[in-house]
This record gives C-alpha cells, structure tokens and sequence, in this order.
C-alpha cells in the first residue's frame, strides 16, 4: 500500500479517536496516544489496533508498538517532561547524542580547516538543528550545551596557537596579565584541560565567539522564539 493512500485512511483513525475524545498525536503513520493510566493505556492499544487493522485493513508492527510513561515516550525526536502547571516538550537523548557527536566531528582538533571556516560550517548546522528544535522549551539545558560547546571551541584555538611564545603573546594580547601568560602559555597540559582552565575561560569568554560570528544554541533558541 502506497504512503499516501495510508495516509488518507489513518485520516479515518484520527476522525475515530477524536470522535472517543481520546488526545493523541499523529505524524504519518507515526501515532501516540496519551491517557491517565497503564490501564487505559493497555484498553487504548488494543481498541487503536483493532481500528487499524480490522477496520482499516492496515498492520500494525507490534514490535513498535509499547506503553511507556510520557516522560520516556518520544517522537520525532521530541520527548516529554512534567512541570507543575502540566507537560512540557524536550530533545530527547537520542536527538541530543546524535547532536553532540555531530558538534565534536565539526570541532575535531584534527580537521585542517580554518577558524572562519570552522565556524560557518558550525553556524549553519546549529541554526538547522535549532530551527527543528525550536519548540523544545528547555532554554537551561542550550544554555548548559553552550558551555560545552565553547570549551570544544577554546580548545581547537588553544593548539591553533601551537608554540608557547604564540601562546603567550596571544594570552597577553587578549587581556592576561605577563607572568600568568607565560604560565599558562608553558604549560604541557592536555588540550582538553586547558580548554576548562580560568585563563582560558578568561582569555576566550562568550563574547570572544560571538564576536568571531559564532552561534550558540541559546541565542539560536531566544532567537526563534521572538519570530
């Protein structure tokens, strides 16, 4: 059966369910369906399968098919959290891994590529990425991806700098009083570590990035929210 033709039946399932007051969400033939209990949800599978299948003559993979909580549901990428005044939506870990591990390939250390470049490569995936997200409504966990994000970046132009002497008249160059320059500008510390260091934190802030055209995912995320 064609994709289309069993779209325009599932149209029928929406029409059944709205019809039972049931509240549920649909992409395709992608559907969740949201009840109280384990034991409505359980009633639910089984009258949702017979509509499908007896009804409307489509299979159901049972594999995929589960009851879960609607904070371990996803769709679409999308998940679920409960706050006082009901349900919010989040990125769910699978979106977010698959994000982090896209974001440590653009900054590798062992890419050749320069910062400019770097950046409009990063830039443009973060406003693809955050322009799909946009709905997610956990503005502290961008603002806690950023600090990740900006020790990758501190990191990458820490062995930019390569020679202790560059290192050292760069530090000064960016505000770091002479002797902690030479200090840190000497060090044999792992890239990494440096990248967390307070001179660096120091040297490289937020507005360094910003000013260099970088995009972070909360500015991305505030951003969208006004448009």
């Amino acid at each position: 059966m064609s994709p289309l033709l069993s779209n325009i039946m599932l149209d029928d399932f929406d029409q059944e369910f709205w019809g039972r007051g049931h509240r549920f969400v649909r992409y395709a033939d992608d559907i969740r369906v949201f009840v109280k209990s384990k034991r409505a949800a359980e009633r639910v599978l089984e009258q949702s399968t017979k509509v499908l299948e007896k009804n409307l003559k489509l299979r159901v993979n049972r594999q995929k098919s589960a009851i879960n909580p609607a904070n371990v549901a996803t769709l679409l990428g999308f998940g679920f959290y409960f706050v006082r005044g009901g349900v919010k939506i989040r990125i769910a870990p699978k979106a977010l891994k698959r994000m982090k591990d896209r974001i440590r390939e653009l900054t590798s250390r062992k890419r050749s590529i320069s910062m400019a470049d770097r950046i409009q490569q990063l830039n443009r995936y973060v406003r693809g990425w955050m322009g799909y997200f946009r709905l997610s409504q956990t503005p502290k966990k961008f603002a806690s991806l950023d600090k990740w994000f900006r020790r990758r970046m501190r990191q990458i132009r820490w062995k930019e700098w390569k020679l202790p002497r560059t290192r050292v008249a760069n530090l000064r160059r960016l505000g770091i009083r002479p002797d902690l320059a030479y200090q840190w500008g000497n060090s044999s510390r792992a890239y990494w570590r440096v990248a967390k260091s307070p001179i660096l934190h120091r040297a490289l802030p937020a507005e360094y990035w910003a000013g260099n055209g970088l995009i972070f995912f909360r500015a991305a995320w505030d951003r969208l929210q006004t448009t």
